[in-house]
């Protein structure tokens, strides 16, 4: 806990050691609308309508411009995490195929063992520890919620007709929300130009996007209910038609909550209780985020594309530490190429703070 509420929450850095330089590359055209959080409105709707946006839903997961948390680890980056034994590379890439966008290998790591039986208790561990967290003092009006991550994934590409496993380096993700959720920026090297990308102004549809489950403002997550039941009824009404069935699409937006937004330990608390709710839930013996952290996890199978996610605490404080999604049944991608032990992605959770202005960090 830290001993002042309104400093930052930063996760053990010298567990992850310095990362490497990491180089910046020019943006992909066409792609700076798919980094724009508002997008997620958009993708949610669509999958009510259609059901290749159902499948759109899992491939979300493999695609590195959808995804939140999705780029590989350089080798050097990952020495930690290759200690423990717990992430492998193995050859998907070659070098300078020249689209800009990933080359490296392929990230596997031994499947965990599961408990079906053991979400129930260990959330209840997890939501006591979070309620007791320190709580942050109510941010100003004018202020942002600044969240730190690094990220990492692997993907299938296909070039002049020949696909293969690709990934590019772990990256630092900087984002900053106000707390009314109209303005914000995003900075994400390999994804976004060097300066980044606004995330403030009207969507595609020409609308003031307005903050809900799938793209909260900090406001917006002191308005939602503290009870379980009320929240996860919530979840589920809100979240209906979305993704692949209604349990896996409440376990999906619970996670993203957690992961790049911060809710106050009421709230939090309540997340966690309302998972464990949440039919197929269960618990991974072991798990590793993406800058090498080993920890307990609870986790849940997308039985439409075999991948299970996985949500990563640190075994003794159980803190959130990250998430990651691994293929653990079948093929997936283009080619089945994606087989089970891959890690589709991963990120880790360094620090999250108030702060004064958009590019200032704590």
């Amino acid at each position: 806990m830290n001993p002042d509420p309104t400093e930052a929450r930063t996760a053990p850095r010298h567990e992850a050691g310095d990362l490497p330089a990491i180089e910046e590359r020019e943006l992909p055209p066409g792609r700076h609308q798919f980094h724009k959080e508002r997008l997620m409105s958009q993708i949610h709707d669509d999958r009510r309508t259609t059901a290749e946006a159902r499948a759109a839903h899992t491939a979300r997961a493999r695609n590195p411009f959808l995804r939140k948390a999705i780029l590989l680890p350089a080798v050097t980056a990952l020495a930690g995490a290759l200690v423990v034994g717990a992430l492998v590379l193995t050859p998907g890439g070659t070098a300078g195929s020249g689209d800009g966008r990933a080359d490296g290998p392929a990230l596997t790591t031994r499947i965990g063992v599961v408990d079906p039986k053991g979400a129930p208790q260990l959330l209840d561990r997890i939501s006591l520890a979070a309620a007791e967290a320190d709580a942050p003092k109510a941010a100003r009006a004018d202020q942002f919620v600044y969240i730190e991550s690094r990220s990492a994934g692997t993907h299938v590409r296909t070039d002049s007709g020949v696909s293969k496993l690709v990934s590019v380096p772990l990256h630092t993700r900087q984002i900053w929300k106000s707390t009314d959720g109209s303005d914000g920026w995003l900075i994400e090297p390999g994804n976004t130009e060097p300066e980044g990308i606004t995330l403030a102004g009207p969507d595609e549809q020409g609308n003031d996007p307005k903050p809900h489950l799938g793209a909260p403002s900090h406001d917006y997550l002191a308005k939602l209910p503290t009870d379980p039941d009320a929240l996860l009824r919530k979840i589920y009404e809100e979240t209906q038609g979305q993704g692949n069935g209604p349990d896996q699409q409440a376990f999906t937006t619970i996670g993203d909550l957690l992961g790049e937004s911060w809710p106050s330990p009421q709230l939090t608390a309540a997340l966690y209780r309302a998972a464990a709710k949440i039919p197929g839930v269960v618990t991974v013996d072991s798990a590793t985020d993406a800058v090498g952290r080993q920890g307990v996890a609870v986790a849940r199978l997308d039985e439409v594309g075999g991948q299970r996610t996985e949500w990563i605490f640190d075994p003794k404080t159980l803190v959130f530490l990250g998430e990651r999604t691994v293929q653990v049944e079948g093929n997936a991608g283009e080619g089945g190429l994606i087989k089970p032990g891959t890690v589709v992605s991963t990120n880790a959770i360094m620090v999250r703070s108030f702060v004064d202005d958009m590019k200032v960090t704590p």
